[in-house]
C-alpha cells in the first residue's frame, strides 16, 4: 500500500541544489566510432540538467519544490527558467550570472534508447556561498529535504549537505557524473544513489555481477552513509541496502524510447515516496517504477511522470 498524495494533500517540500543544462539531443542508429561520421535520425532540444530534472520530477509527484542553481544571461538560460516554471518548480532562488553561458549537455541517443552525454557546466560552475545562504534559509523555513548531484563543484554541495544534516533534514546524494569522493564525506548523506558506473568509480572495482553489486553497496554504506545505499541498475531495476535489510528489485518491462533522465526520475520518485511516509523498500520500488516510466517518452524534463501517470501504470501493470 503506497501513499501517493499530492500538493492538495501534503505540505511536503524539498530543495534541489544542482545543475540546469539545456540538452541538445541527436538520435542515431548507433554511436559513432572514433573518427566516424554518421547520418543521424533526428535532433531535438530539451531543458535538462540533473538538478533541474529532479526538481521537475519532484514537483510532478506532488512535492513543493525549490530550485537553487545558476543560469547564464542567454537564450538557453531563459528557456531553462521557463521550463522549471511550467512544471511548477519555484525559481525564486535561481541566480543569473552575467556574461556567462548557461550549462549545455550534448547528448547522443542510439536506437536502443541508450545515451552518451558531454556536459559543459557554464554558469553551474559559479555556484558559491550565495547559494548556501539561500539553501539554509529555505531549510530553516521548513523544507524537508535536500537533493544533491555532482554536476556542481563538490565542495559547495558538501557545505549544503553538512548544514542540512546538522538540522536533521533528509539529504539525498546522486553521485553523478561519476567522480571520486573523499571517504570522510559519506557521513553527510542519508541516502547515496549511484548507478553501476558511478558505483564502480566510487569503490574502484567492477560493479557488474550480483555479488559485485552487493559488495559495492556494502562498501559505500560502510563508509558512513547514514540510512541507505541504492545502486540503480537501469532496465534490471535496483539493489538496496541499509543496516538491517538488502535486496534486488526488478523493473517492470517497458519499451525504452529514451533513457535520458531516467536516473533523475528514480531519485525523485524514491525521495518523494519516502517523504510521504512510505518504507525504504516501498520507496525504492517506486523509484524503479517511476524511472521505468520516464524512459517511455523522449526528452528530459517533459518525460518526468505525473502522479496520474504513476497511478495508471500501477493499476495496469499488476
Amino acid at each position: 500500500m503506497y501513499y501517493i498524495g499530492g500538493l492538495g494533500l501534503s505540505t511536503i517540500s524539498a530543495v534541489v541544489f544542482g545543475s540546469v543544462n539545456y540538452d541538445l539531443i541527436a538520435t542515431a542508429q548507433k554511436f559513432p566510432l572514433d573518427g566516424e561520421s554518421l547520418i543521424g535520425q533526428s535532433f531535438y532540444t530539451s531543458a535538462g540538467g540533473k538538478g533541474g530534472n529532479q526538481a521537475v520530477a519532484l514537483s510532478r509527484l506532488g512535492i513543493d519544490t525549490f530550485m537553487v542553481c545558476r543560469i547564464g544571461d542567454d537564450y538557453y538560460g531563459e528557456e531553462l527558467l521557463n521550463s522549471l516554471q511550467t512544471f511548477g518548480v519555484d525559481v525564486s532562488l535561481v541566480g543569473i550570472e552575467k556574461n556567462m553561458n548557461s550549462g549545455i549537455a550534448h547528448i547522443t541517443v542510439n536506437d536502443k534508447g541508450q545515451n552518451k552525454i558531454i556536459i559543459i557546466r557554464g554558469a553551474n560552475a559559479t555556484c558559491s556561498d550565495i547559494e548556501i545562504d539561500k539553501i539554509t534559509s529555505k531549510l530553516n523555513s521548513g523544507a524537508d529535504a535536500l537533493l544533491l548531484q555532482m554536476e556542481l563543484p563538490l565542495e559547495i554541495s558538501l557545505k549544503a549537505a553538512k548544514y542540512a544534516q546538522s538540522i536533521n533534514k533528509l539529504v539525498v546524494m546522486d553521485p553523478a557524473p561519476a567522480g571520486i569522493m573523499p571517504v570522510g564525506v559519506y557521513q553527510y548523506f542519508d541516502y547515496l544513489i549511484p548507478n553501476e558506473t558511478e558505483a564502480e568509480t566510487l569503490v574502484g572495482h567492477p560493479v557488474e555481477t550480483n555479488d559485485q553489486i552487493k559488495n559495492a553497496a556494502k562498501t559505500l554504506l560502510d563508509r558512513g552513509v547514514k540510512k541507505g545505499v541504492i545502486i540503480k541498475l537501469g532496465e534490471k531495476g535496483a539493489y538496496y541496502i541499509n543496516d538491517r535489510i538488502s535486496g534486488f528489485i526488478e523493473a517492470k518491462k517497458v519499451k525504452a524510447i529514451d533513457t535520458v533522465a531516467a536516473g533523475d526520475a528514480f531519485n525523485a520518485g524514491f525521495t518523494s515516496y519516502l517523504l510521504k511516509g512510505n518504507s525504504f523498500v516501498d520507496s525504492v520500488t517506486m523509484g524503479v517504477t517511476i524511472g521505468s516510466l520516464a524512459v517511455t517518452k523522449p526528452g528530459a524534463q517533459e518525460s518526468m511522470p505525473t502522479l496520474e501517470e504513476v497511478d495508471y501504470f500501477l493499476n495496469t501493470k499488476k
